[in-house]
C-alpha cells in the first residue's frame, strides 16, 4: 500500500470515501438480490395458488385447483370417448353406422361389387 498524501485530512477522506462506496456497493448488490427473491418468492406463491386453488371471497370469483381441473378434463374425454364406441345403440358412433347402413342399400359406393 502508499505511504499516503502526508496530509492526514486527505488521507482520512480517501479512506472514508472507499469505505463509504464498498458499503453502498454491497447494500447496492444486497437490495438487488433481495428484489430478486421477492419476485421469484412472489412468482411460487402464484404458482402454488394455481395448483391448490384460490377460494371465493367478496369480489373475487374462486379458481378450482389443477387437479380438479385435470380431473374434469378426463371426465369430458370419457364422454366423447363413450360417443366414439359403438355400444348399447345409443352412441354417436351407432347412430353414424345406422345411417352409413342406410345409404349403402339406397345407393352403393361406386367401386364395390354390390
Amino acid at each position: 500500500m502508499s505511504q499516503g498524501t502526508g496530509v492526514t485530512a486527505v488521507d482520512a477522506a480517501v479512506v472514508w470515501s472507499v469505505a463509504a462506496a464498498t458499503i453502498a456497493g454491497a447494500a447496492l448488490l444486497a437490495w438487488r438480490a433481495v428484489r430478486g427473491l421477492r419476485k421469484l418468492f412472489g412468482r411460487l406463491v402464484d404458482m402454488a395458488d394455481d395448483w391448490h386453488g384460490v377460494p371465493e371471497r367478496p369480489g373475487v370469483p374462486g379458481r378450482q385447483g389443477v387437479m380438479v381441473r385435470l380431473l374434469k378434463i378426463e371426465e369430458r374425454v370419457a364422454r366423447v370417448d363413450h360417443e366414439l364406441q359403438p355400444n348399447s345403440g345409443g352412441s354417436l358412433r351407432d347412430a353414424v353406422d345406422r345411417v352409413d347402413r342406410r345409404t349403402q342399400t339406397l345407393a352403393p359406393d361406386p367401386g364395390t361389387d354390390e
